[in-house]
């Protein structure tokens, strides 16, 4: 199965570089402008977009993508805005992966094969769904790697070489490798154990690993890049956004900018990588 996910990491490993992988929540902070930062993401740099499902219990998610999700909710993002969101995306762009993250009780309310329908119609690619492990993949894993989806699996610094084959036996698009342990924009990596660990995974797998949890800078970016397939970036991104809300969680005239710029720095960083390390 050839995704747009495969073709991007394709091209990109041709070009000796890591991709950049970005995450916003979709309807954060409102419809329009969540629409507006997606559009301009691949613009700023961005490879491989990640777009949030908005829902009330992210258990694995930091305070800042969980007052995304809260601030979604509260503009009236639900999934078929969010699928909405998606064919508006693919009018002006149909290079770009888009991946939506999150959990799996949105789309089971919605329904997991009308789900699945509206997604591929939509022009989703992949779907990274944290709280279904390997041992319950016939809910929706199979279901959606059948209808020609990628399903992206989290391995931890945790999932030992016992673990990983399960981990890795329906992934597909890439492996999304998370390098702290605990909850999103908690902590800075460490590359060198980035390193090791993308090397352990590698041995078990041949899908690029993408790496993420953290990374909050270019430099931090750059590091991670020298080892990794990708990097993942997403509560910076999200806390860039909400400092430049008013008040009233209002986006500004600079919300826009504000992200882009700071997606512009970290492609810099990443695709200055190889090239640094080549030197």
């Amino acid at each position: 199965m050839t995704t747009r996910i495969g073709r991007r990491f394709a091209a990109l490993k041709k070009e000796g570089r890591a991709a950049l992988v970005t995450f916003t929540m979709a309807g954060d902070p409102d419809y329009e402008t969540s629409l507006a930062i997606a559009k301009a993401l691949p613009k700023a740099g961005a490879d491989v977009i990640e777009l949030g499902m908005p829902f009330t219990d992210p258990m694995a998610d930091g305070p800042a993508i969980q007052a995304a999700g809260v601030r979604a909710l509260a503009a009236g993002q639900n999934m078929i805005k969010t699928l909405a969101l998606v064919r508006e995306f693919r009018k002006t762009d149909d290079a770009t992966p888009v991946v939506l993250m999150g959990y799996y009780n949105p789309i089971y309310i919605y329904g997991v094969d009308r789900f699945l329908v509206d997604a591929k119609a939509a022009g989703v690619d992949g779907l990274i769904v944290v709280d279904l492990p390997p041992e319950e993949d016939e809910e929706l894993c199979l279901p959606a790697l059948k209808s020609g989806l990628n399903f992206i699996r989290l391995a931890t610094p945790t999932t030992d070489d016992k673990r990983l084959p399960a981990v890795l036996n329906n992934t597909s698009g890439f492996v999304y490798y998370v390098s702290i342990t605990g909850i999103t924009g908690a902590a800075a990596p460490d590359a060198g154990k980035v390193s090791t660990a993308v090397t352990r995974i590698k041995r078990h797998t041949k899908l690029p690993v993408a790496v993420g949890f953290g990374v909050r800078t270019a430099e931090q970016a750059r590091a991670i890049a020298e080892a990794a397939d990708g990097v993942v970036v997403g509560s910076a991104l999200v806390d860039a956004l909400r400092a430049c809300l008013d008040k009233q969680g209002k986006a500004g005239s600079g919300t826009i900018k504000t992200v882009t710029d700071l997606v512009s720095a970290l492609a810099k960083g990443v695709k200055t990588a190889r090239s640094v390390a080549a030197e």
